[in-house]
Parts: structure tokens; sequence; C-alpha cells
């Protein structure tokens, strides 16, 4: 059914004329004549009698026009549901306790107006693909990753360089210090058993391990941030690496210490990827939220890093 023949068909008995619903249409009065016509032969019944004052609904005309205002009514919300600002921004933040997660938080603090549908994407390639066919409207991710170029089409800013920081327990041998050279790590243990393959954070921490003849081991279960913290408080022979923005709490009894990494600092690069022509409002707001990331001297990322 033409959408515009029952949307004129509504004019006509609006205007009680022909003529004047075609000055309401902006077009011709033989159009809304055809367009009348071919609606009355799509459903088989006369719409209207013509008499000296105008157009008035015949009993067929009359049981139809609710129908054709709710049809009208319809339409007009799937339009709306997509018109640029009128749905929610959809991002994907990988995860909740990551610093990408708190960079959205105080987006929406300092702009609640702004609905926002939370999204968390494991697989870089998952994100980026959604980003591409509007699935979601914005990714945090590090970029480039080695031999998985950026498309043409997927812009990218870079938001943040989030310090890397050792996590150890009280028995650890580094556990009384405030800060310690990066390369000093080498001999010692670190477990991150949520390093996996083909992820943008397992060829970071590969580079970082090579680049300072570190021993990264992701061996075992990835059973959560809980079975991690524990581990990490009893076994005084292992360590962890965490963002310095990553949240996350632990009994006190863990005594658990952050310590500082330096000469040089590892920051991890998060950036924003969006489809060069999304046409979210909101999105221009949010990239002038986050703006771009200070690039602090004496900071270490991997060769591939945009």
């Amino acid at each position: 059914m033409d959408f515009e023949a029952v949307r004129t068909f509504v004019a006509v008995v609006e205007a009680e004329q022909f003529q004047e619903a075609a000055a309401e249409l902006s077009i011709s009065q033989q159009a809304v004549s055809k367009r009348i016509a071919a609606l009355e032969r799509i459903l088989g019944v006369r719409l209207f009698h013509r008499t000296p004052r105008g157009a008035e609904l015949t009993i067929d005309g009359q049981a139809f026009l609710p129908h054709a205002r709710e049809l009208l009514r319809v339409v007009e919300r799937a339009v709306a549901s997509v018109r640029p600002g009128s749905r929610p921004l959809r991002v994907d933040v990988i995860a909740s306790r990551l610093a990408t997660s708190g960079m959205l938080r105080g987006f929406h603090r300092t702009h609640p107006e702004v609905d926002l549908d939370v999204m968390k994407l494991f697989d870089a390639g998952t994100a980026v693909d959604a980003v591409r066919s509007g699935a979601v409207d914005a990714s945090f991710r590090a970029v480039a990753m080695p031999d998985r170029p950026v498309p043409d089409d997927v812009a990218t800013v870079r938001v943040l360089d989030e310090p890397l920081q050792l996590l150890v327990g009280p028995g650890h041998r580094l556990a009384s210090a405030r800060s310690v050279g990066v390369a000093q790590l080498a001999g010692h243990r670190i477990w991150m058993p949520g390093i996996a393959p083909g992820t943008e954070w397992g060829a970071y921490y590969a580079d970082l391990a090579a680049e300072f003849g570190l021993t990264i081991e992701a061996t075992g279960p990835n059973l959560g941030s809980d079975a991690l913290l524990d581990t990490i408080a009893d076994t005084p022979a292992l360590a962890t690496f965490i963002g310095e923005h990553t949240r996350l709490v632990w009994p006190t009894g863990h005594d658990l210490r952050r310590i500082s990494l330096t000469d040089p600092t590892p920051v991890y690069p998060h950036s924003l990827l969006w489809r060069r022509d999304n046409p979210h409002p909101a999105l221009v707001t949010l990239r002038a939220y986050l703006a771009t990331a200070d690039r602090t001297p004496g900071t270490w990322t991997p060769s591939w890093v945009i």
C-alpha cells in the first residue's frame, strides 16, 4: 500500500476538498485525484462521494479512516526511531571495570541529557564490524593491532594514555616499593590469565614482554578478577599488571599494593572509534568531551599504536 496515498486520503478528509488537500500537500489537484483513485483500486471500494460542497466519506471511507490515521502514526514513529539524535548513543566499553567505562561514566555525569546504551564487546574485530555496520556508534579500543589496520571508513582519536601499575600481595619482594623501573621486573613472574590470543591487549602485553625481557604468564583458566586477586594476595611469587584507572575492590585482609612503573612508564593507549559518516549528534558531544590524550614524556607504547 502506498503510504503517500494514505496520507493524501487523510488530508482530503481533514480539508473536505480535493483542492484544499492539494494545496496542503503542495501537489496538484490532479495528483490528489490519482492517488485517491489508486487507493480505491487497491481497497476495492469507493472512499469519497463528490458533492457540490466538496468530498464526503462513504461508509467504507468512514470505516477506513481510523486505520489510515493509525498507519500514519506508525510510519511517523518508525521514522522518528531512527532520526539522528532520537535514539540512545550506543557505546562499547569492552568491560565494566576498565578505564573506558569510567570515561563514559564521567561523560554521563557531565551530559546527563544524552541517553546512553552501553555495550561490552570482547573482540576488537567484532567491535570494528559493529561500528561499520551501525550496530554501535562508538567503541573504545587500542589501535591499530599488528596486521589489522583500521578501515578507511572508521575514524579514531586517542583519548587516554593509562599508566600501567604492578599489583602485588604483602609477601612479594617488591611489596614495600612505591615505584619500580619496568626493566627491573625481568625475572619476576607476572600472571595475567585474562590475556586472550588475538586481542589488542594480548598484542600489547606480548610487545611489552619482548621489549623489557619480562615473563608474563597467561596459564590457567580466567576465573575472573576475584580469583585473580585472591591468588596474588596469597602467592608471594606472583604479581600482575593493572591499569591505573581500573576499578577493583578486594578484602582488607588481602593488603594488595599498587606500585607505579617508571623508566619508562608503560601506558595503555585507549582510542575512540566511530564510523566517519555516523550522523548521531551526541557522538560529536562525546568526542568533544573526551578530546585527545596528552602525550606525557617518558612513557612507552608498542610501535603499532597510532
